[in-house]
C-alpha cells in the first residue's frame, strides 16, 4: 500500500517533526530530555522512584532512571489493580564512539582522544566524517553533585582514513583496529602548552577534594576540558565525571529527489522512540483515555546495544517494579492477575530489502519503503512475535488503515534481537516485535523512508485507543 497524494503533506509534517527530535537528540540523555519536554508540555507529573506514588485514574506521569531511560504512563479512567497494560516499548541508545575514562591520548604530535566502540556499529562510517561531542557530564558545586548535559555542536574531532597510496588493498578489504586506528584527531600538539595555560586554575593546597578532581580532569586533553567547561559555565576542579559521545555534525534531513527518504544519524532506535511519545500523547488527546480499563505506556530503555544487562536496560528489574507499583491497590495477586490482560509492542527498526543486496534476503520476506511498519519473526525467539500477538496487531493495523509487511530471516543468516524477548520471558507477557524498514543500520549515517514516521504513528496511537477491545475479541484466550 502505497502513500496516497492527499496524505503527503501530513506525512512530510511529522517527518520533520521526527528530525527536529533526532537533532536534538546525540545522546540517549538528550533523548530523554527531548522526551521529557514533550511529557511536560502535554501534562505528565514526574514522579521520582524513590518516592511514594500516589496514582489516579486519568492522571499521567512519566519517571527516568540514569537520565538515559524513561517511562511515561496515563492511566485510564476505568482502570483498577489487576487490569492490564498497553506498553510499547523502545531504547535510547545508538552504536557510537563513547570517551574512555582516561582519553588522553598523544601521537607524532597530534593530540588525540581515547575512544571505546559502544555496540555493533560499521565503525568504517566513522572515518572522515566530522565529530561532535554530546552527553552528560557530572559536576560538583558546594555540597552537590549536579547532572549536567552538554553539546558542543560543531565539528571537534575527525577519524581521518590512511591514505590508498599507503594501503593499495583498502578497496578489497578494510577492517580497522578499534583499538589503534579509531582514535579521533583532537589538535595538533603545536598549541599544547598555550591551551595548558590558559585553562590552568589555581587549586588550594588545603582544598584534598580539589586537588583530587584536577587529577581527575588531568586524565584528559586540557582543550576537551575547556571545551566541557565552556558548554557547562564551571570551573575544571569541578568536573567529577561524565559520558560523552562523539556525533556526526552533519543534521539529518528529508532527503532524495521528492524528499521521500531521511538521511539521519541513529534512526535504529530513535525513530521508535519517537513515534511510541507521539503516540501516546495523540491518543489522549480525544476523549478514550476517560473509558479506558488499561494503563497506556511507553517504555524507551538505555543499552539494548549492548545487551541491556543494566540497571537502565530493559534486561534489569526496572518495568516489573514500575508495573507492580501501578498494581498496588488491589488484591495480593494483582499484578499477577494484569499480566494476561496486557500486551507489549517493542518497537525496533527493521531491514528494508537493500537493491544492490536483495539476495541477502528470504525471498518471500523483502520489506519495502513507504510500504508500513514490519512485524518480525522467528521461530528461535530472537523475536517475541507469535500467531496471537500478530493477529491482534494486524487487526488494530487493519482500523488503522495502516499497512503491515513482515520480515523473517534466511536460514543461513544470522538473526539480531531486541528487547521484545528480554521482556517477554521476564514478564511473561504477550509481545510482539515491530520496527520501521530502513538501510544502513548502524551506520554512522542511516536511511529510511519519511512516511514511516506518520504510519507507525498512528498504529501506536490506535493501539493504545483500541488495545483492550481487540484483546477482549480473542476467542479462548488464556
Amino acid at each position: 500500500m502505497a502513500v496516497q497524494v492527499s496524505s503527503l503533506e501530513v506525512v512530510k509534517s511529522a517527518a520533520k517533526k521526527f528530525v527536529d527530535f533526532v537533532n536534538n537528540g546525540p545522546s540517549p540523555y538528550h533523548v530523554v530530555n527531548e522526551c521529557r519536554k514533550v511529557l511536560t508540555l502535554a501534562g505528565f507529573k514526574e514522579l521520582k522512584e524513590r518516592d511514594h506514588w500516589d496514582v489516579k485514574p486519568s492522571d499521567k506521569y512519566f519517571v527516568t532512571r540514569n537520565q538515559s531511560t524513561i517511562i511515561a504512563f496515563a492511566v485510564g479512567g476505568k482502570y483498577t489493580p489487576g487490569n492490564g497494560f498497553s506498553i510499547v516499548g523502545a531504547h535510547t541508545d545508538s552504536p557510537c564512539l563513547k570517551v574512555k575514562p582516561n582519553s588522553k591520548k598523544n601521537s607524532n604530535g597530534y593530540q588525540q582522544v581515547g575512544v571505546e566502540c559502544y555496540g555493533g556499529g560499521i565503525w568504517a562510517t566513522w572515518f572522515d566524517r566530522d565529530l561532535k561531542l554530546a552527553g552528560r557530564v557530572m559536576i560538583k558545586r558546594g555540597d552537590k553533585l549536579e547532572h549536567h548535559l552538554v553539546h558542543v555542536n560543531r565539528p571537534i574531532m575527525r577519524v581521518p582514513h590512511l591514505a590508498i597510496h599507503l594501503q593499495r588493498d583498502i578497496n578489497d578489504k578494510f577492517s580497522p583496529n578499534k583499538e589503534t586506528h579509531i582514535a579521533p584527531i583532537l589538535s595538533t600538539c603545536v598549541y599544547e602548552g598555550l591551551v595548558n595555560k590558559s585553562t590552568t586554575d589555581e587549586v588550594s593546597s588545603s582544598d584534598t577534594a580539589s586537588e583530587e578532581t584536577a587529577c581527575r580532569s588531568d586524565s584528559h586533553q586540557a582543550l576537551l576540558i575547556k571545551l566541557l567547561t565552556e558548554e557547562i559555565s564551571c570551573e575544571k576542579q569541578n568536573i567529577l565525571d561524565f559520558d560523552l559521545h562523539l556525533a556526526d555534525t552533519q543534521p539529518a534531513s528529508l532527503g532524495g529527489a521528492l524528499e521521500e527518504f531521511i538521511f539521519s544519524p541513529r534512526l535504529d532506535n530513535q525513530v521508535s522512540c519517537f513515534c511510541a511519545l507521539q503516540g501516546l500523547v495523540q491518543s489522549l488527546k480525544g476523549s478514550s483515555l476517560a473509558t479506558d480499563p488499561n494503563i497506556r505506556v511507553i517504555a524507551l530503555y538505555d543499552n539494548e546495544e549492548v545487551g541491556s544487562q543494566s540497571a537502565q536496560g530493559a534486561g534489569s528489574m526496572l518495568t516489573e517494579h514500575i508495573l507492580r507499583r501501578l498494581s498496588v491497590g488491589g488484591n495480593s495477586t494483582s499484578f499477577e492477575e494484569a499480566i494476561p490482560k496486557s500486551f507489549l509492542l517493542s518497537a525496533d527498526q527493521a531491514h528494508a530489502v537493500h537493491p544492490n543486496y536483495s539476495d541477502k534476503h528470504e525471498e518471500n520476506h523483502k520489506p519495502a519503503l513507504h510500504k508500513g511498519p514490519v512485524i518480525k519473526i522467528n521461530s528461535n525467539q530472537r523475536y517475541a512475535t507469535t500467531a496471537v500477538s500478530s493477529s491482534v496487531v494486524r487487526l488494530i493495523a487493519e482500523k488503522s488503515s495502516v499497512p503491515i509487511q513482515e520480515v523473517c530471516v534466511r536460514n543461513d543468516s544470522p538473526c539480531g534481537s531486541t528487547i521484545g524477548p528480554i521482556l517477554s520471558a521476564k514478564l511473561g507477557l504477550l509481545t510482539l516485535d515491530i520496527g520501521g524498514p530502513q538501510l544502513a543500520m548502524h551506520s554512522i549515517r542511516e536511511m529510511c523512508c519519511s512516511s514511516i514516521i506518520h504510519q507507525q504513528t498512528q498504529l501506536f496511537k490506535n493501539y493504545f485507543e483500541t488495545l483492550p477491545s481487540v484483546l477482549e475479541s480473542v476467542a479462548g484466550a488464556d
